[in-house]
């Protein structure tokens, strides 16, 4: 069996570089009709999952695959209600905000996010484990939740960019929750 991750569609440009973890956000409209990446038209794939926010589902339909299942342990990590939305500057002007957080990514991940590093592991982790081994899967999701998959199978890639696929061809996670 082999994995394909693909990010989804930018998102409008005031939009991005932000800490957009669940807010329901449209991919940019420039963007409603993609041309398949190269890499998914040689793969007949056996199930298509998406993340249940639009900006995924409505980067799949641009591509016109139309047949696919949506997944909420699929979503991004959420972030603190006074975080969502913010960009990085917006965020380091917060009284609450210590420049120490950035050494540590445990810290930078209690400071930003509602959801602890564990259970944001725990429910990919649990989705991952339900995919039929035997089978071509393609996941359509966010940065976020595509390289913590990558770090679940001993992988490590610190940017995807928007529309990247990343293949991986023979998988075994190495990190169980």
């Amino acid at each position: 069996m082999a994995l394909t991750l693909l990010r989804h569609a930018p998102l409008p440009p005031q939009y991005q570089g932000r800490y957009n973890g669940w807010t329901d956000i449209s991919i940019d409209r420039d963007y409603r009709h993609i041309d398949t990446p190269d890499v998914l038209c040689t793969i007949s794939f056996d199930h298509i999952y998406s993340s249940d926010l639009i900006r995924c589902t409505q980067t799949l339909d641009a591509m016109g695959i139309k047949h696919y299942h949506t997944e909420s342990r699929l979503r991004e990590v959420r972030f603190k209600a006074h975080i969502e939305g913010r960009s990085f500057e917006e965020i380091s002007q917060l009284s609450s905000y210590d420049e120490s957080y950035l050494k540590d990514a445990t810290a930078w991940h209690r400071f930003v996010c509602a959801e602890s590093p564990q259970a944001f592991k725990r429910r990919i982790v649990t989705f991952l484990r339900e995919l039929p081994q035997d089978k071509e899967i393609l996941l359509c999701s966010h940065a976020g939740t595509l390289q913590t998959i990558l770090s679940l199978f001993g992988l490590n890639k610190p940017k995807i960019a928007y529309l990247e696929t990343i293949r991986i061809e023979q998988y075994v996670l190495h990190e169980m929750v």
